[in-house]
């Protein structure tokens, strides 16, 4: 097994960590609080190709591995989550689901201009009585003629005010039940597509998150992706790379909080000496270290996976639920560290714990994780 990461991965990771720290860094601390979604450096990241980098060159996309794509996520988020999980979505959700299971007309006019970051894209999946059971999907999609009519609301999107197209998943055939639900890709400024108010979060509030609602909403045919009915297995596929994803972005936060506890206890200094010297605080930096660094192997792993076109869901799911639970734990140790210092907004690690929190329920919350890994393991369909 070789732990090497190659030229082109490392040069892809200080490629990643130069434009966080030169681009993304200065307007962070503003941006969270003003919760400003961060449309310029979304341009740039599409101009420098991170917004499509596993997509094939043929279609507009970087051609990279998704263990490249992972080491990006950690050097993005570990400046800002908010951005990270743009970043993904884009990538893992939008841009793998539409190269996999679209048509050749959806990936000449809609994969294109998102894997070259011109256009932007969101995941409609989750409804006010469909989180977790993605299965109760009550939006609608009837056919009429060469349309699909859409009619429902959906749920807590992710590039929801600022996302150019939208893929959808929605019932064409109740009776059918999760096997009658598919997706069609619905483009921003249709007749009948709305969305409602930005949420205000707790955390990355860079990300814009909002409900979208389709009243007698016109979509072409040609619109559908992949084939009517396989809506639910589009979702859980693209979901388990989107796993990937927001692992990536788990490690990203708990890995700042562990420089920014490393650095602060090298600063600080309590009875004559840097706290650094303080076993309790040696203690809690090791556990920190070792958590990410597990977590990373697992991340890993299932990248591995996925680029050797092997099975990866269990793994996918291990890996987030894992470093989803560090990222809070080491936000958490971090604040601790700092002590007083660390419930303010100017050593950045409040931050870092409010944005942790959310890895843990989005793409499938920590319950979810834990149902496809014990299923897998028990051999349950």
């Amino acid at each position: 097994m070789n732990f090497d990461l190659t030229e082109d991965q490392l040069m892809i990771k200080e490629s990643a960590r130069e434009f966080a720290q030169a681009e993304v860094a200065p307007s962070s601390v503003e941006r969270d609080i003003n919760a400003e979604f961060p449309a310029e450096i979304v341009k740039k990241l599409g101009e420098l190709g991170f917004l499509g980098m596993m997509v094939s060159p043929e279609y507009g996309g970087a051609g990279l591995d998704t263990i490249s794509y992972v080491l990006a996520m950690i050097e993005i988020s570990k400046v800002d989550a908010s951005v990270g999980v743009i970043m993904s979505v884009n990538n893992s959700l939008v841009c793998f689901g539409l190269e996999e299971y679209g048509s050749d007309y959806i990936k000449q006019n809609y994969l294109i201009p998102l894997a070259k970051g011109e256009k932007l894209g969101a995941f409609a999946l989750s409804e006010p009585e469909a989180g977790s059971d993605a299965t109760k999907q009550k939006t609608t999609a009837d056919r009429d003629g060469d349309f699909y009519v859409l009619n429902g609301m959906k749920n807590w999107i992710t590039n929801g005010k600022n996302a150019d197209y939208y893929l959808v998943m929605a019932s064409t055939n109740k009776e059918m039940a999760h096997k009658g639900i598919s997706t069609i890709l619905v483009e921003k400024g249709t007749a009948g597509f709305s969305q409602g108010k930005k949420e205000d979060k707790l955390g990355i509030r860079s990300s814009d998150t909002c409900s979208l609602s389709f009243e007698s909403c016109k979509v072409p045919v040609k619109n559908l992706v992949w084939e009517e009915g396989k809506g639910f297995n589009f979702a859980m596929n693209t979901l388990n790379g989107g796993r990937i994803g927001i692992a990536a972005q788990a490690i990203g936060i708990a890995e700042a909080s562990l420089e920014a506890a490393i650095k602060y206890s090298k600063e600080r200094k309590a009875f004559g000496q840097t706290i650094s010297n303080f076993q309790a605080i040696q203690f809690k930096i090791s556990d920190m270290a070792v958590k990410v660094d597990t977590a990373k192997l697992l991340t890993f792993r299932a990248a591995a996976l996925k680029d050797a076109g092997k099975k990866y869901f269990k793994e996918a799911a291990m890996a987030k639920l894992y470093s989803s639970k560090i990222a809070v734990e080491c936000a958490l140790d971090a604040i601790q560290i700092h002590g007083g210092y660390g419930y303010v907004r100017e050593y950045l690690v409040e931050r870092y714990l409010r944005d942790a929190k959310i890895t843990e329920i989005y793409e499938g919350t920590s319950e979810i994780q834990r149902m496809i890994i014990s299923r897998a393991l028990l051999d349950y369909n």
